[in-house]
């Protein structure tokens, strides 16, 4: 087959992995970034062009499209869509994915376990709001995706009020949630790949850090999920249309509740954590759908 990453940098991990799974399987491979891509849409005839020359021939294309990329990396997956490439991640999940509010009332709709979470477009009404979401300690996130960056415990009501009446003056909106102490700063991730969980593994934030993102020192280590919480990651993948994807859940006292569904997760550590070729398991994903 002749498959297509859709990269920035052919020298990230993950993108590495899937060249050298692919490689491994006899697949022709290769990187574009999809930010060079030139986009001719016409009556039956669609086309990509890349750095000049014509994209012909392809079986499959794999997104790994950054959040800052999405307005236009769904753009060119939605041009192969039009030339009946199968991607890994369709043009439409990938952005209602990336939308947190979206993302939440799909899941809401779909009966899904979620931290209670409120919104308002009246910066007036934060008494309603804190109410809406049982009063502090409450987490507030912006509501564009920044890897853990423009998220805040809020541990008092007044310092609620304080974090919103800040990020009022950056003309940004934001989500209230409930804060689950007993979470203990930990949350977990299930990689989902063709409707089943290839890999699952607990996130654990560093001393005196509520969040568990790796990149501000969180630690992992592997887990075996309950059947509850493997039902939930892969409703979510389902209803959120996502082939490919991460499931990121907080294990509370009333269940697992489902905190965002990424259509990009990384290879690195679930990798490294549960010893498994993910990379392979989504070749021959496509293999599959090929």
């Amino acid at each position: 087959m002749q498959i297509k990453i859709l990269s920035r940098n052919a020298k990230f991990y993950s993108t590495k992995r899937l060249v050298e799974a692919a490689r491994a399987r006899n697949h022709e491979i290769s990187v574009i970034n999809p930010l060079n891509c030139d986009l001719v849409i016409k009556k039956r005839d669609p086309n990509i062009f890349y750095k000049g020359r014509k994209i012909e021939n392809v079986d499959a294309i794999i997104p790994r499209i950054g959040v800052s990329d999405t307005f236009f990396g769904a753009a060119v997956i939605r041009q192969f869509e039009l030339m009946k490439v199968f991607s890994t991640v369709g043009s439409l999940a990938l952005n209602r994915s990336r939308d947190r509010l979206r993302t939440l009332q799909i899941l809401s709709g779909a009966n899904l376990g979620l931290p209670k979470t409120a919104i308002s477009n009246d910066s007036n009404n934060i008494s309603g709001i804190l109410n809406f979401v049982d009063n502090a300690p409450l987490i507030i996130k912006l509501l564009e995706r920044k890897q853990g960056l423009g998220v805040v415990l809020a541990e008092t009501n007044n310092a609620a009020v304080s974090v919103l009446e800040a990020f009022k003056g950056l003309k940004v909106r934001v989500i209230f949630q409930k804060f689950f102490k007993e979470s203990s700063g930990s949350d977990v991730r299930a990689f989902v790949v063709d409707g089943r969980v290839v890999g699952a593994m607990k996130r654990q934030a560093k001393k005196g850090e509520f969040r568990s993102n790796l990149n501000l020192g969180g630690t992992t280590q592997i887990i075996t999920l309950t059947d509850e919480e493997e039902r939930s990651a892969l409703k979510a993948a389902k209803v959120m249309k996502l082939g490919v994807c991460g499931v990121d859940m907080l294990q509370a006292d009333e269940g697992p509740l489902i905190l965002k569904v990424s259509p990009s997760p990384g290879l690195r550590q679930i990798e490294a954590v549960t010893k498994k070729d993910i990379a392979k398991i989504i070749i021959r994903y496509i293999e599959k759908n090929i």
